[in-house]
């Protein structure tokens, strides 16, 4: 723990797990209690984007590297305007933090949010058991401290497939951005796109901008008639958090919109794309969070490190039937659904879909051979499963935000001619 603190002064919390894991600490946020879905998150550095990410909604997010907070909190680097995750679990906090950027400490910050954090507990314990039972319900409280009790209440309390929190992080008003200024973006190469606000990151706007975007951003459940009716070059369904399942309303969206506009669908947009597809959404045992997933470019044969932030995953197997002749002469789908399978042939397959024609297989995470990313063949449409902006993380995958302008101008082999994959 952080020895600059002394523990003594500090409201002791506890910390419970459905699956029976109850661990004491100290309140390094604000008083009071939380319940939602314990994640852990991988990534080294980048946890003022990570608490300020709305992807977050509803989850208690445990961080792996052991200390937080030591260059405070840089309003700047803030993801959204109110962060939406339920909980934060840290090893060590830092209160002293040193970088001349910062504005405020993390516990700070985290006091003026209204969130619940937990210090002095072994985040290793943590991690390795969301890792074997799932993700999973939990409580942090400063109030509750009797084990049993915040167990029994953790135990009762409702799952996150339960709401809709796609509704809490969207916006009710439409935002306007202007496109960058760029020298480098000339104005003739300049495109207006709307952005379905799931849950929307400031960086994915950002890219967008940087790339000669206008952007118009808009609520969540927005008629798709009206977003045609202001005729954008495209429309990129956005980030955001929960189970896909529970909210149909966003695959109804994406179904009216595949074939009528250039569409580019990011990690919750990737999944709403899938099922207006007709594929089928499974849960992840614990879910990719982090900025160090590997993730092989079927069409490159390059190897991505990606920075992600899901629990759900669309099945590749549930598109549709092979097409042979465009899937290496292979006709049935890998029986275990690893899709490592096509990695060791260096083979993007491609399947018939019932409704909107061939859909190829793009992206495939090399951990655990789940599917992220499709390419629409008959469709002006693809989408990613990670977060291409990368906040925080590596940034090999922003050739995507040039690949959806190529796109837009109507570009056939768009997802090779971005600048930065070159």
């Amino acid at each position: 723990m952080n020895l600059l603190v002394d523990a003594g002064k500090r409201p002791r919390a506890l910390l419970a797990l459905e699956n029976g894991l109850v661990l004491q600490g100290f309140s390094a946020g604000a008083d009071g209690e939380t319940f939602g879905e314990v994640v852990f998150n991988t990534s080294m550095t980048g946890y003022p984007e990570v608490i300020s990410d709305p992807s977050y909604a509803g989850q208690i997010v445990a961080l792996t590297y052991p200390q937080v907070g030591n260059y405070g909190v840089c309003e700047a680097d803030l993801q959204s305007d109110t962060p939406a995750l339920k909980g934060l679990i840290v090893h060590d906090m830092c209160y002293t933090p040193s970088n001349w950027q910062s504005d405020y400490a993390l516990p700070t910050w985290l006091k003026k949010q209204g969130i619940v954090a937990i210090e002095g507990v072994d985040t290793r314990t943590i991690t390795l058991a969301v890792r074997s039972a799932g993700a999973m319900r939990g409580a942090i409280s400063t109030q509750d401290l009797d084990p049993k009790s915040l167990l029994a209440r953790v135990r009762e309390s409702s799952f996150i497939s339960d709401h809709n929190y796609v509704a809490d992080v969207s916006r009710d008003h439409i935002t306007t951005l202007p496109a960058s200024s760029k020298e480098s973006v000339q104005s003739d190469e300049r495109h207006t796109v709307v952005v379905y606000n799931f849950g929307v990151k400031k960086s994915i706007l950002k890219s967008l901008q940087s790339v000669g975007c206008e952007v118009q951003v808009v609520p969540w459940d927005t008629a798709p008639e009206d977003v045609l009716a202001s005729r954008p070059d495209g429309v990129m369904l956005s980030n955001g958090p929960g189970d896909p399942r529970s909210v149909p309303e966003l695959a109804e969206i994406a179904h009216a919109l595949i074939g009528t506009i250039p569409l580019f669908g990011i990690c919750l947009g990737n999944q709403a794309l899938s099922l207006a597809a007709g594929a089928h959404i499974d849960k992840l045992p614990f879910g990719h969070h982090g900025g160090n997933e590997p993730v092989m470019n079927m069409l490159t044969n390059r190897v991505e490190i990606t920075a992600q932030n899901h629990n759900y995953v669309p099945i590749f197997s549930s598109f549709g039937q092979l097409i042979p002749e465009l899937s290496g002469g292979i006709s049935e789908h890998p029986s275990d659904g690893d899709l490592r399978f096509w990695c060791k042939r260096h083979i993007a397959p491609v399947v018939q879909t019932k409704e909107f024609g061939r859909v190829r297989l793009t992206h495939i995470n090399l951990n655990d051979g789940s599917l992220e990313g499709v390419q629409f063949l008959d469709q002006p449409a693809f989408s990613l499963q990670y977060h291409p902006e990368a906040a925080p993380g590596p940034h090999d995958a922003l050739y995507a935000f040039d690949a959806f302008k190529a796109l837009m101008r109507g570009e056939e082999n768009y997802l090779a001619c971005g600048e930065r994959c070159k």
